[in-house]
């Protein structure tokens, strides 16, 4: 019979990709752990963060190739955390927001396995601040609405399109970049107008961010036009249009690229 281990097992969020927008609690974390078990969106940067000498493991997942099943992370949790060293499974942006940290969590307490869930800078917020957008306005948006665009196995979304089609809510989608042309055809033929502002933001908050403004009706072809690849944050609202006059100053636009498409 395994004893419970000295400390819990860390559901660290990275945040989406600068090191600086980690949190004091995180980069403590960082210094202080045996081992550090990482995922995929979890930059160089912030890795780079991780003191010499600290043994890491990679179990990165990506659409239709993943490096280890997530069953197999679990094991590897639980095998670690029995070891009594200090753990940190560093997901990117926030555990507990499309991250399955919870998933991780609750395998761990089955296991009589403790955790402590440490939050990240969710993508959502960082990528619209990265390009000017509020998330919420008075007058625009009530609220948000955060959804998921990844597909299992080539099936098609499965998502409430009337309530998603709300023009008073923002709409921000994860992992949307292969669903983006379903993504917007279901949203107008439940009622949203085309002519709805739309943005979509790749590798925010990095030194390869890049982003196209656009209608959600045109969204999709801007996309594909400018080249924006994965992992790409979707926002589509009236809110980005709130301070669409705005420009990053020179220091945060240095190898950023904003296009505009009507």
């Amino acid at each position: 019979m395994h004893g419970r281990p000295s400390s819990p097992i860390y559901l660290v969020g990275s945040g989406p990709g600068d090191p600086e927008l980690l949190t004091m609690k995180a980069h403590r974390l960082l210094q202080e752990a045996d081992v550090v078990v990482y995922d995929r969106l979890v930059s160089p940067e912030i890795l780079d963060c991780i003191p010499a000498g600290t043994s890491r493991i990679f179990v990165g997942k990506a659409a239709r190739a993943h490096h280890i099943v997530q069953d197999d992370i679990n094991a590897t949790l639980l095998r670690l955390a029995r070891s009594g060293r200090t753990i940190v499974r560093l997901k990117g942006g926030d555990p507990f927001v499309f991250g399955r940290g919870s998933e991780e969590a609750a395998y761990l307490l089955r296991h009589g396995v403790s955790f402590e869930a440490v939050p990240g800078v969710t993508a959502a917020s960082a990528c619209a601040a990265s390009i000017g957008v509020p998330l919420t306005h008075r007058g625009v948006a009530t609220g948000v609405r955060f959804v998921t665009g990844h597909r299992r196995a080539d099936e098609n979304l499965d998502l409430d399109w009337a309530g998603l089609a709300d023009p008073d809510t923002t709409l921000v989608v994860y992992m949307g970049l292969s669903s983006l042309d379903e993504i917007c055809r279901k949203l107008i033929a439940a009622g949203m107008p085309p002519g709805t502002p739309a943005a979509a933001i790749s590798n925010g908050t990095t030194a390869k961010q890049r982003s196209c403004r656009a209608t959600v009706a045109g969204l999709h072809a801007a996309v594909t036009a400018v080249g924006l690849d994965a992992p790409m944050m979707t926002i589509i609202g009236g809110v980005v249009d709130i301070l669409a006059e705005w420009q990053p100053t020179e220091i945060a636009a240095l190898d950023r690229e904003e296009v505009h498409r009507g």
